[in-house]
């Protein structure tokens, strides 16, 4: 599984689309061993680099990804992982995509209605 993790000291870009629609539901990181452990397991695990430690997608909220296919590029340093979401939003914020701001004359502007309330999954804290 010959991936280069030495660009970003350890990382690469993981790419999370989701597998039917084709839209972009978030951007992580993985190090080897979160990579390792998504191949291993069918579940999106990635490294935070907040809190420098592996966290399993969902293991808060019950909202993980389901790995369905994984491609890298051409240099092998990111990857494009096509999942199914199993829950109603991928984003800590409550929307479906992390991706939910759009530019629009200069401003960041929500383009979509939350799709859960996270402070009743995450508590008031986040």
């Amino acid at each position: 599984m010959d991936l280069d993790f030495n660009k970003l000291g350890g990382l690469i870009t993981a790419v999370i689309q989701d597998h039917q629609t084709g839209r972009v539901l978030m951007v992580g990181f993985m190090n080897e061993e979160a990579f390792r452990k998504t191949v291993e397991t069918g579940y999106a695990t990635f490294f935070s680099r907040s809190r420098n430690k592996l966290w399993l997608k969902g293991e808060t909220s019950g909202h993980r990804l389901v790995v369905k296919e994984i491609s890298t590029d051409c240099d092998r340093d990111a990857l494009l992982v096509k999942v199914e979401a199993l829950g109603p939003g991928v984003c800590h914020e409550g929307y479906q995509s992390c991706f939910f701001r759009r530019l629009d004359q200069g401003q960041w502007k929500e383009s979509e209605p939350r799709a859960y309330d996270p402070a009743a999954v995450y508590g008031s804290n986040s």
